[in-house]
């Protein structure tokens, strides 16, 4: 399996007087744009994506949305609780091994977890070790099922050198 791992693009600060739900806090007009020209960047990776799964939070589902689109992946977004912010990265690994075949993946989610899952899938601990920067990428590749420990680092991109490479 061959894993993107995406955080958010650049969202609206938290302001509980406007999103009590931070859940509902959505990317900033400036975060839409810069979004899609790191999603372009990794495009010109030529990778081919069979499906992106996002954190339900509406920061990473628009995220996923565009790089879905920028991506010309066909399948539907899905949405797993797992990504949510804040929760621990084993029950990402664990679903993940639970699909069936061979794929590409990408998975929008939220740091720190996206950190400790890097972390987890090739040190088999759930110690981050990179962060994201917001729309950044990492790409990790389980020469068989996913597991921790099992994963080796293809790259980790910035939002910035992503946005340089489209």
């Amino acid at each position: 399996m061959d894993l993107v791992i995406v955080r958010h693009g650049p969202a609206a600060d938290r302001d509980p007087s406007r999103w009590p739900d931070d859940q509902l806090r959505p990317l900033t007009p400036d975060g839409i744009r810069s979004t899609r020209r790191a999603a372009k960047g990794l495009a010109s990776l030529h990778l081919t994506v069979d499906k992106i799964i996002t954190s339900p939070a509406a920061r990473a589902y628009a995220t996923a949305a565009i790089f879905r689109e920028v991506l010309g992946v066909k399948a539907e977004l899905e949405s797993w609780a797992e990504l949510e912010p804040d929760g621990p990265p084993g029950p990402i690994l664990e679903r993940l091994q639970r699909l069936s075949r061979r794929r590409a993946i990408v998975l929008v989610g939220h740091e720190p977890t996206l950190g400790e899952l890097l972390g987890l899938s090739v040190t088999g601990d759930s110690v981050p070790i990179a962060r994201f920067s917001k729309a950044g990428a990492a790409q990790v590749s389980f020469p068989e099922e996913p597991r921790p420990g099992a994963a080796e680092i293809d790259w980790v991109l910035t939002r910035k050198q992503l946005e340089r490479l489209g």
